[in-house]
């Protein structure tokens, strides 16, 4: 699907009076998605606020499907509640056995174990094999969390949009689950990196982390909500500013880089047609041959990112899930302090700042064929 679809023609239907309603596009990043639970947690106590639509990769999937499922069974609090609930459990401290535990260092990056004698001897094979030698019986602790603590057949009734991202190993290309098609084998694929972690094979066709072509999608939201506002809660870094030297903090900075690729490309994709529409070459609607003027907003780690590590991605005490808790919850009031007015009217980040090359120069949307009218 081409980021320029055309909307369907949707009847509005205006959010109750007093209140303003969100997409949420929720990114991966391992143990720092304890960040996006705060945020999320923030946002549902905040009775102003109605969550319309939600996307989520990797870490960002598990998220937006506690989320949901909060949502279809008992509203903002039992959401909330279904957050925490899942944290505390996939905490070291949480009801995970010892051995399960090991096995999740290598095979997902949320649920990592301490340091110890399994732990290195997991580092050590892990160097020599695939995850098809290391763990030939596919044993996955996690899925079994998410199949706990996720009513799937309640979220797929409950008519909110929701999109997972994946990536088809043989094509390379982007799928996006809709709701419909949400299960626990969706969610773990979406959070399948390969160096750790089987391809997820779903319908006969084999998926690895959507962090690749999608962290996280936006476009699904222009044909199937009616706000035009998108919050991105963003986790993976952009800057760093210092040069990595060692091997392993070359692989981290590459995964950083490209794993925000697919963000940004979508940044210029919604500049673009925003250009368009202001400049009157695009009709601005949600019916036939109309384009949606979407507002970008976005949630990031701010200061306490410089703090965290591409190991931090890896730690799984619970003191630091909710520092990190803490953290997002401050950072989403902060958002609403300064910007719950701004929701609905215009966007809240330099997106034509956010594509510009090395240069001072804008890059070239790679849709600058479309026709004016």
């Amino acid at each position: 699907m081409n980021i320029l679809s055309r909307a369907l023609g949707r009847p509005k239907n205006p959010p109750p009076s007093g209140k303003k309603r969100i997409n949420l596009a929720l990114q991966g990043g391992g143990a720092h998605g304890a960040f996006t639970w705060g945020v999320l947690d923030e946002l549902l106590a905040d009775e102003r606020i109605e969550i319309e639509g939600i996307s989520g990769t990797s870490a960002g999937a598990v998220n937006a499907v506690m989320v949901a499922d909060g949502l279809a069974r008992g509203g903002p609090e039992e959401a909330r509640k279904r957050l925490a609930d899942f944290w505390r459990a996939a905490s070291r401290d949480g009801e995970m056995s010892k051995f399960n535990r090991a096995v999740s260092d290598r095979l997902f990056s949320l649920i990592p174990i301490a340091g110890g004698p399994m732990k290195a001897w997991f580092d050590t094979m892990a160097s020599y094999l695939s995850p098809y030698d290391l763990n030939p019986l596919n044993i996955n602790p996690l899925k079994d969390l998410i199949v706990r603590f996720v009513d799937f057949e309640a979220v797929k009734k409950s008519g909110m949009p929701l999109f997972i991202a994946a990536t088809n190993v043989h094509t390379g290309r982007l799928r996006v689950f809709p709701r419909e098609k949400i299960d626990a084998d969706a969610v773990m694929a979406s959070a399948a990196l390969p160096y750790v972690f089987k391809a997820v094979e779903i319908d006969g066709v084999p998926y690895w982390d959507g962090g690749y072509t999608a962290n996280p999608p936006i476009y699904p939201f222009f044909r199937t909500t009616d706000t035009e506002d998108v919050l991105v809660v963003q986790i993976n870094p952009v800057l760093r500013p210092s040069t990595p030297q060692t091997s392993q903090e070359i692989v981290n900075r590459i995964n950083e880089i490209t794993f925000n690729a697919s963000l940004i490309a979508e940044y210029r994709a919604i500049e673009f047609v925003r250009r368009l529409i202001d400049e009157g070459a695009l009709k601005h609607g949600t019916g036939p041959g109309e384009y949606r003027r979407i507002n970008v907003h976005r949630v990031d780690l701010g200061f306490i990112g410089k703090k965290l590590t591409p190991q931090s991605r890896l730690n799984t005490d619970f003191d630091f899930f909710e520092m990190l808790h803490r953290a997002g919850r401050r950072a989403g009031r902060r958002f609403l302090d300064s910007h719950f007015d701004d929701i609905g009217v215009r966007s809240t980040i330099d997106l034509r700042d956010e594509m510009r090359a090395e240069g001072g120069e804008d890059m070239p949307s790679g849709m600058d064929r479309v026709p004016p009218r």
